[in-house]
């Protein structure tokens, strides 16, 4: 058989077969398993070992944690995503480690923080290269393709650049995936939206929409970027027949939503509009997140449709925050790229009805670093020694507290400054510890986003969570000595030997040496 990669267009599918064999295609023919009858002893009473159950991952894309019905917002509109949130256990006080698009998909790829799996940014070894405009002078800022602040290259005009973007994931590729941790169990895969890491096919996945690098437009998703905005009809289409042929299926769906641009539907952009939102770019952001979960609702819809609801386990999660602009495109400081409770938090829901039990976690921590050993276990794959995070299911399954007590979580810059050393590009690191947050500052090389990142404030910044969640008071020179332990805790997290960094308070201004 052959991978099936689908896109579509207008109203009509079209299929475009790629030269490599499929896993899903080999357990039909009984090729890898030897033997496609029953794995029990002949002529006993033993049962088949039951089905595992299959997963949906739904990521949304530049995501503010606050911008949900079920999160309280006034008037943003998610009722599918409420229904989920409703049925589920979810965590208000999720997190996730690093509040950028690559390395935080990287995470939930591979279950392991970015310091682990190395890929810290989106884009490798940028270098400033100044646009000659036809009078000789050096243009400005940059707005075609591939070029960002300063008139820098963007990646597809180096050779160098796309030699370290090949070198960065090979880096990625050290490391077991999920979608081929769980293909050893059985499952077949299906890959759509976002996607970095090249051809997905070559991380465990069966089937994707996405090319990848080197391809043509590969940065970052290509043919995956369809999904949702042109429709759903892949990911129905791969459910069907993997539901047809009795497999297991585990379902990547990252969708280019609601990130910009930010095209919604007009009948959306209206809605928002008349409920009085006065900017038309936070009204396109509100209309793109309804957007976005009228097609998560979609895909629950055909799920359920199947009969398959209460055997499938869904999570959700956004891979990073977002605080639109009111008077311009863009986001907002202390939200995207940022290690502010506007870029990391993000809420995270776990459903399987009649297995998971449903409601709110209250006060009680997650960090996506979890998400990977929880669905690990729930598919019965065992969970490799060298991940992070913690196996939920047990609390999931019995309603207990959970048994995480902190998160950590670490920002590097936009660009990779070097792809085999992460502290090059490390900038901040911290910790949530109850209502405890401790930010540290680090003074790795930032690239093309120092705007973003004026790192003016050298020194510890400690924040009570509970009674300023919006990190307004840093009241670090008010108990040194959380700030001494949590430091410490960070430090023993990740020991980071060749960056600066301020860990007592001083009056002064702090200075890096």
């Amino acid at each position: 058989m052959k991978v099936k990669k689908w896109f579509q267009k207008g109203s009509s599918r079209a299929i475009q077969d790629c030269q490599i064999v499929t896993i899903s295609g080999l357990l039909a023919m009984g090729l890898l398993l030897g033997n496609a009858g029953p794995t029990h002893a002949a002529g006993t009473d033993a049962p088949p070992p039951p089905k595992p159950p299959n997963i949906v991952f739904l990521i949304s894309d530049d995501h503010a944690w606050t911008d949900y019905g079920f999160m309280g917002h006034p008037q943003i509109e998610t009722p599918n995503l409420d229904r989920l949130a409703t049925r589920g256990a979810f965590f208000p006080r999720g997190y996730v480690p690093t509040a950028l698009c690559r390395p935080a998909l990287a995470t939930l790829a591979n279950g392991l923080y970015t310091f682990q799996h190395g890929v810290t940014g989106n884009d490798p070894g940028y270098t400033p290269v100044p646009q000659k405009a036809p009078d000789g002078n050096a243009k400005g800022k940059g707005k075609g393709k591939g070029k960002g602040k300063a008139g820098m290259a963007g990646p597809p005009q180096t050779p160098g650049y796309r030699a370290l973007q090949a070198k960065l994931i090979e880096n990625f590729g050290r490391f077991a995936t999920l979608p081929g941790l769980l293909g050893e169990k059985g499952y077949v895969s299906f890959q759509s939206g976002k996607w970095w890491e090249g051809n997905p096919l070559r991380f465990g996945f069966t089937e994707g929409m996405t090319r990848g690098f080197p391809q043509p437009g590969g940065r970052h998703g290509d043919d995956g970027l369809k999904i949702g905005r042109e429709g759903m009809a892949p990911v129905f289409d791969f459910i069907d027949r993997a539901a047809a042929e009795k497999n297991p299926f585990f379902v990547w769906y990252a969708p280019f939503m609601p990130h910009t641009p930010h095209t919604p539907p007009d009948r959306l952009f209206q809605k928002y509009k008349a409920k009085g939102i006065e900017s038309d770019f936070v009204a396109r952001y509100y209309a793109m997140v309804e957007w976005f979960d009228e097609t998560c609702g979609q895909l629950l819809d055909h799920v359920d449709q199947k009969g398959l609801t209460n055997d499938t386990v869904v999570v959700y999660l956004a891979d990073n925050g977002w605080i639109q602009k009111a008077d311009a495109p863009g986001f907002a400081a202390r939200s995207k790229q940022s290690p502010n409770e506007g870029g990391t938090r993000q809420p995270i829901i776990f459903s399987w009805p009649g297995k998971i039990k449903p409601g709110s976690r209250g006060e009680q921590l997650c960090s996506s670093i979890d998400i990977v050993p929880t669905l690990l276990a729930a598919g019965g794959s065992p969970i490799p020694a060298n991940l992070p995070g913690m196996n939920l299911l047990p609390i999931l399954e019995s309603g207990a507290p959970s048994p995480r007590k902190e998160v950590f979580g670490e920002t590097y810059a936009h660009d990779v400054a070097d792809v085999d050393d992460p502290e090059a590009s490390l900038l901040y690191r911290w910790i949530v510890e109850g209502k405890w947050k401790l930010l540290l500052t680090y003074d790795g090389k930032v690239g093309r986003y120092a705007h973003l990142h004026r790192r003016e404030e050298k020194r510890p910044q400690l924040f009570d969570l509970i009674a300023d969640p919006k990190e307004d008071h840093n009241i670090a020179a008010e108990h040194p000595d959380v700030v001494a332990r949590l430091a410490k805790r960070i430090q023993d997290w990740n020991p980071v030997t060749k960056r600066q960094t301020i860990t007592e308070w001083t009056d002064q201004p702090g200075v890096w040496k």
